[in-house]
């Protein structure tokens, strides 16, 4: 299947270069044209492009000459020139594909041209990074380029932080002198506007709860562009956005379970299926904990809550490690993401796992959370009318992107000729053997001045190799998820004479390498060593950089000539584009390069999923620990591997997206409305109607038929009560004499006339109160309903042991709470309406919900005192608060 795909993509992509060529020719052809043309002119174009966009002609048409315009202000700007390639890899960019360009390519430069593009149409683009740092370094590098032109650059920051390129502006940091604080809302009010998928995502989902149209800070979702889409669509696709709020407190069951399973043993009380990375007790197992827990049944009803502390504790336990999943830094566990080996700060492991960890560790528990909104991020980026992305390894993941996203990728040639030498694997027995092969090989190459740059699979690795290097007397920069603040300045400078840099998977990825060094940012840590301003004493600065410059040269010339920037990689990983990454740092615009990975029988990949055939190779060649084997079937068998990984971890993202799509389709509704209530729509009108139903049901329940005896009467009054007060003189007795469409016509006047007189008091302030009566309860139901959700979707799973497909259970099932949701809604808005009034607080900025995505969660304010939600109602009907009136 995927060699199929993988030959369908070559003959399609071969077919787009064709198509394209023209267009490389008509943007040429103006070259001179805009050579000729003065700065003020070059500016000018942007406003005629700008006005024929308005006027209703189609991009595609504006594309050459706004091509050739970027291309003239990069050239004025920063001195660089697109090549033929990286148009077209623009032109793939603006169709809505995924661009597929080696590392060093210029990707950062090639997104200018459809940026340029699509933000003359005035709706936002979108430019989304792997990480902070690059969102900021995407604006500081190529605002210049979009400033020449007249449009205006930005970023979003964790933390609500933000900044728009202004040169005017001279801040405490002269690398990022030129980016000034702006709002959240000025930033996406940008023509363009840098950040993280996170920060977008948030602040999407941050919009819709917000209560006041104002309090918005997105525009509509028009085209994005994703940098390092693999990973970003891919890779970080298995965990959804959620924002949580603050839920129960944290028990002392975490703790109590947590020196419990210690006690348990692997084989015979429990067992783990690694492949899947699960965990299982056994019959002895459960016998032995129904002991410790001195209970006599742990899957009796009154039992069943101590499962999810069980499960929880032997997870933590037993499959998470320490400084390879979570870094505990500070007193708080952190999560590392297992492909890039980044902290994922403001991150939780989800069902009580966290908590586990945190008991594990010793580290207070923090308390658990309900969900208040959640996103996965395939369904957020389906939200861009036009999506597209680039990337130096997309190939292999062609058949998910495009099944997913309906991206199509296609392979740009690269302008250089590529030389890097690929050598074979080479495999050990035992991992001791290979790490002495690996610091051997280190050793060999820095002795020749060859810069070496190693790969590993978490920090653990990285540590121990570090500390083997150590002792050989190499010395050597270490970048994991725990020095992630230097982690560019140290990939920058990777590529030193005689430099020998440990880094985590994708760690710096984003960042060049080049031979010799980075001269500028060189000169800006030798800067800051020196305590030099640059813009104080800006001579010497720009001397500073000279001689940088030019010791770099020099070491460019002597890397090259020692064979350029050498990777060793220590491990495969589960999917080959991150291997295929890792070598891709070296090689860049036709540099000279090498590549080697080094594996071992003892790594996880092969002893998941192919330990037993390689195994067997290696003793019918009857090698011993320290002799490793260099042969293409054994490579191919670990590939195979990694297929068979790539293949389960689709499916696993593909059955996410599928159980996804059923919340997707109930939260467009919910958003809908949302969006119409805080829109002005016409509340009143929405309101009466759900009394309307709300009284016409309740007369149909409580007064059926027309014979009177068969009327409930007094339960009837008591629910009219709970909904609006009683009209004047209404009693048991007086409605026997009346019909049932009479009490109803008779009911529905009296509540006509009550709402105009609430409507009368309260002046302008009838449509505030109307709007927060509905969000409120809009609000608080529908997270009450993603917590049903999120706990059916738990244990939906176990439908197949009764023949039922889980998730057209789940779809059934999930339709069937929406309805009962919608229904909620409208009861709750009913008996909420006529029993709330309004008061005034101090006035105070509107604050918006935590920038943080679990943790604690400012809800929209609510707009009487508040109640309990197991408190008795105030208006006295003897129900519990969120019965009644607190419809929750």
């Amino acid at each position: 299947m995927a060699l199929r795909w993988i030959n369908t993509l070559l003959n399609a992509h071969e077919r787009e270069l064709k198509r394209l060529q023209p267009l490389v020719a008509r943007i040429n052809a103006l070259e001179p044209e805009c050579e000729r043309l003065s700065d003020t002119d070059l500016l000018n174009r942007t406003g005629i492009l700008r006005a024929r966009v308005e006027q209703g002609e189609d991009l595609d048409w504006v594309l050459p000459e706004a091509f050739a315009t970027v291309r003239e202000a990069a050239k004025r700007t920063l001195g660089q020139r697109h090549y033929d390639v990286q148009l077209i890899g623009g032109m793939v960019l603006h169709h809505g594909k995924i661009a597929e360009m080696r590392t060093g390519e210029g990707k950062t430069l090639v997104a200018t041209l459809p940026v340029y593009l699509n933000a003359l149409a005035g709706r936002g683009v979108h430019v989304v990074t792997v990480n902070d740092y690059l969102g900021k370094t995407g604006v500081r590098w190529m605002g210049p380029v979009y400033h020449f032109l007249g449009l205006s650059v930005a970023c979003v920051q964790q933390e609500g932080i933000s900044y728009l390129y202004d040169p005017s502006y001279e801040g405490d940091d002269p690398y990022w002198s030129r980016l000034r604080p702006c709002t959240r809302t000025e930033a996406y009010q940008a023509d363009v506007t840098y950040g993280t998928n996170n920060e977008f995502g948030f602040d999407y989902l941050r919009d819709n709860m917000v209560t006041d149209l104002s309090q918005c800070v997105q525009r509509e979702l028009a085209y994005a562009i994703v940098d390092e889409v693999d990973n970003i669509l891919i890779d970080e696709a298995r965990t959804p956005l959620i924002i949580s709020g603050a839920a129960d407190e944290a028990t002392h069951l975490y703790q109590q379970f947590t020196r419990l399973v210690p006690r348990l043993r692997a084989d015979e009380d429990f067992t783990i299926d690694e492949k899947h990375r699960s965990i299982a007790l056994t019959e002895t197992g459960v016998t032995r904990t129904e002991r410790l827990l001195g209970i006599d049944n742990l899957y009796d009803p009154a039992n069943y809550s101590l499962t999810r502390y069980l499960e929880a504790a032997l997870r933590a336990q037993f499959l998470h490690q320490r400084d390879r999943d979570y870094v505990v830094r500070d007193n708080e566990v952190i999560i590392v993401d297992e492909f890039t080996g980044r902290l994922m700060l403001g991150r939780r492991y989800s069902e009580g796992l966290h908590q586990a960890i945190e008991a594990k560790e010793g580290v207070p528990i923090q308390r658990e959370t309900v969900t208040l909104a959640t996103i996965t991020f395939q369904n957020y980026f389906r939200l861009y009318e036009k999506l597209a992305g680039m990337t130096g390894t997309a190939a292999t993941e062609a058949e998910e992107f495009y099944k997913i996203y309906q991206l199509d990728v296609v392979v740009i040639p690269t302008h250089r000729p590529m030389v890097r030498a690929d050598a074979t694997d080479l495999i050990y027995k035992t991992e001791e053997a290979k790490f002495r092969a690996v610091v051997d090989e280190i050793k060999e190459h820095h002795a020749q001045g060859q810069p070496v740059l190693v790969g590993t699979t978490s920090i653990e690795k990285s540590e121990r190799l570090s500390a083997l290097l150590q002792r050989h007397g190499i010395s050597h920069e270490v970048l994991n998820a725990k020095y992630h603040e230097r982690e560019a300045a140290i990939v920058a400078q990777a590529g030193r004479l005689g430099a020998v840099t440990i880094a985590t998977n994708m760690a710096g990825r984003g960042v060049d390498i080049l031979l010799g060094g980075n001269p500028e940012g060189l000169a800006i840590q030798d800067a800051r060593h020196r305590g030099l301003d640059p813009d104080e004493d800006p001579e010497q600065y720009r001397a500073l950089v000279d001689q940088f410059r030019a010791q770099c040269a020099r070491e460019h010339d002597q890397v090259v000539a020692a064979g350029g920037l050498h990777i060793v990689g220590t491990e495969k990983h589960e999917a080959r584009r991150i291997d295929n990454q890792l070598r891709g740092r070296a090689g860049r615009q036709g540099d000279p390069g090498s590549s080697r990975f080094y594996v071992s029988l003892e790594d996880d990949i092969i002893r998941r999923f192919s330990g037993d055939r390689v195994k067997n190779l290696m003793e019918w060649a009857g090698l011993q620990d320290d002799v490793p084997i260099e042969h293409k079937m054994v490579s191919k068998a670990i590939e195979n591997a990694q297929v068979k990984v790539e293949s389960y971890n689709f499916d696993l993202r593909k059955h996410l997206v599928e159980f996804d799509d059923v919340i997707n389709t109930q939260r467009d509704v919910i958003y809908t409305e949302r969006h119409k209530i805080l829109s002005g729509a016409d509340l009143r009108a929405n309101i009466v109607e759900m009394v309307e139903q709300e009284l016409a049901e309740l007369a149909a329940l409580r007064l059926p038929g027309r014979e009177h005896q068969e009327w409930d009467l007094p339960t009837f009054l008591q629910e009219v009560n709970a909904i609006l007060p009683l009209p004047a003189g209404w009693t048991e007795a007086r409605l026997g004499q009346l019909s049932r469409e009479e009490v109803e016509e008779q009911l529905l006047d009296h509540a006509y006339h009550l709402y105009e007189q609430r409507e009368h008091g309260l002046g302008d302030d009838a449509p505030v109160l109307e709007r927060l009566v509905m969000l409120r309860i809009l609000d608080s139901l529908w997270i009450e309903h993603l917590t049903l959700l999120d706990e059916m979707r738990r244990g939906i799973g176990l439908r197949a042991y009764g023949q039922q497909d889980p998730l057209v259970a789940f779809k059934r099932e999930g339709h069937a709470a929406f309805q009962d949701l919608r229904a909620e809604i409208r009861r709750g808005i009913a008996r909420t309406i006529y029993h709330t009034s309004l008061t005034r607080a101090p006035a105070t900025a509107p604050a918006r919900p935590a920038a943080v995505p679990t943790g604690g969660q400012a809800m929209p304010a609510r707009p009487v005192a508040p109640v309990g939600r197991n408190d008795p109602c105030p208006c006295g009907s003897g129900k519990k608060y969120k019965f009644c009136h607190g419809a929750v």
